[in-house]
């Protein structure tokens, strides 16, 4: 090996040397970057759960309106507050305005009682509204009706007239 082929072998070793060093600090000054952090404090209170009362309306029985909410503790800053809240005017009132449930078709109807019943599952309390599972609701039967005979004279009559201009 001549001595300019040494310098360059040399040369390359040590540039090889060098960037492998270099890339030794990177990696070890990324690694310093990323400081462990310390884990945040539980704070431990000694207040309660907050208690919320039933939602009133502002006006009438459904709509906007507000809640007021309670927690115990000897060391709690803030133990009563108000929450606003919201009636669904399209829910059944009778079962409790936060209380929605799923019903059923309306049953067949009881001559005896002149009523038809359906019954509902609960489907969604609203901020822990006491709800019952299973409610029932009767309503009158209605009229019964039955068809009229004259409505399929009508139709047969009107195909009849249909068929004559058809002709003509």
């Amino acid at each position: 090996m001549s001595s300019q082929q040494y310098l360059q072998h040399r040369r390359k070793f040590a540039a090889a040397f060098l960037a492998f060093i270099f890339i030794l600090a990177a990696v070890d000054t990324a690694e310093a970057g990323k400081k462990e952090k310390p884990e945040k404090k539980v704070k431990k209170s000694d207040c309660g759960e907050w208690q919320w009362s039933v939602c009133v309306p502002t006006s009438g029985d459904c709509g906007l309106g507000t809640r007021e909410g309670t927690r115990t503790g000897a060391e709690c800053k803030q133990t009563m507050k108000t929450q606003r809240c919201k009636i669904p005017c399209n829910w059944k009132k009778q079962f409790g305005a936060e209380c929605k449930y799923q019903f059923q078709a309306w049953g067949e109807c009881d001559l005896n009682t002149a009523l038809k019943t359906r019954t509902g599952n609960l489907k969604r309390a609203l901020h822990n509204a006491d709800c019952q599972k299973t409610v029932t609701i009767s309503k009158p039967c209605g009229k019964l009706t039955k068809p009229k005979p004259q409505a399929e004279s009508k139709k047969k009559k009107k195909e009849g007239k249909k068929q004559e201009k058809m002709l003509d």
